[in-house]
């Protein structure tokens, strides 16, 4: 970066062609049908095919690393990456935290985006949902009305309830956004504080939710779901508000 806090045109055009690159392994991917866990071309063969030197082609797997596109195993070669929602995870709670050094802008649209889902797609999982499905969310729920009565906090009877809650939709993708969003949210809750959170009144709102859906009573879960991220809006907002 120049002196003058600009940075130089030919640091962006370098950027963008490592950015072009990145897309074209990518491409490349695609178009030889790889799937997870299938090896890569060599270094050699990928700088001959790609028209790239060894360096900048480094630079630029290491990048696709980073975001979970492909692994390096040292010693055994370059494969294309499982399904890891590590890095979405990382990155987005990094912004969420960052944003409550100021407005918390993000880290309330972070909130939105995990509300809209949940209100959003809980009538389709009712559409389906079986008895057994059933008893297992009302399990939860009284694991955390347990945990509450007895003072603990519930985190993972928490995480557990919504993750079955969506079960029965059978989304893999969905799942594991929710779980983004939920270790996003976890970690935003512990960076502003707990607040005077009443245990027994979160367990009691989790009750309520599953007898609309144990009822079949899809507006009033959908609403009883808009409610219950008001707690951590309200927390956010008086926390960047200190």
């Amino acid at each position: 970066m120049t002196t003058s806090g600009v940075v130089p045109q030919a640091r962006f055009s370098a950027q963008a062609r490592l950015r072009a690159l990145q897309s074209d392994i990518m491409e490349l991917i695609l178009e030889r049908e790889l799937e997870a866990g299938d090896p890569l071309p060599t270094e050699s063969e990928l700088s001959g095919a790609l028209g790239v030197g060894r360096n900048t082609l480094r630079e630029s797997l290491k990048v696709l690393q980073a975001l979970g596109v492909i692994e390096i195993r040292h010693g055994f070669g370059m494969f294309v990456a499982p399904s890891n929602f590590d890095a979405l995870a990382d990155g987005l709670t990094f912004r969420g935290r960052l944003s409550l050094r100021h407005q918390g802008l993000e880290a309330l649209q972070l909130v939105d985006v995990r509300q809209a889902l949940e209100s959003g797609l809980i009538g389709s999982s009712m559409d389906v949902i079986t008895k057994e499905q059933l008893a297992s969310i009302e399990e939860a729920v009284n694991q955390m009305e347990d945990l509450a009565a007895a003072g603990e906090n519930f985190v993972a009877a928490d995480a557990e309830f919504h993750r079955r809650l969506f079960e029965p939709l059978n989304n893999e993708l969905l799942i594991n956004l929710m779980g983004v969003f939920w270790k996003v949210y976890r970690k935003i809750h512990v960076e502003i504080g707990p607040g005077n959170e009443d245990l027994a009144k979160t367990a009691a709102m989790h009750r309520h939710i599953y007898a609309a859906v144990a009822a079949g009573d899809k507006v009033l879960a959908s609403e009883l779901l808009n409610r219950h991220f008001d707690g951590i809006r309200r927390r956010i907002t008086e926390a960047v508000g200190d």
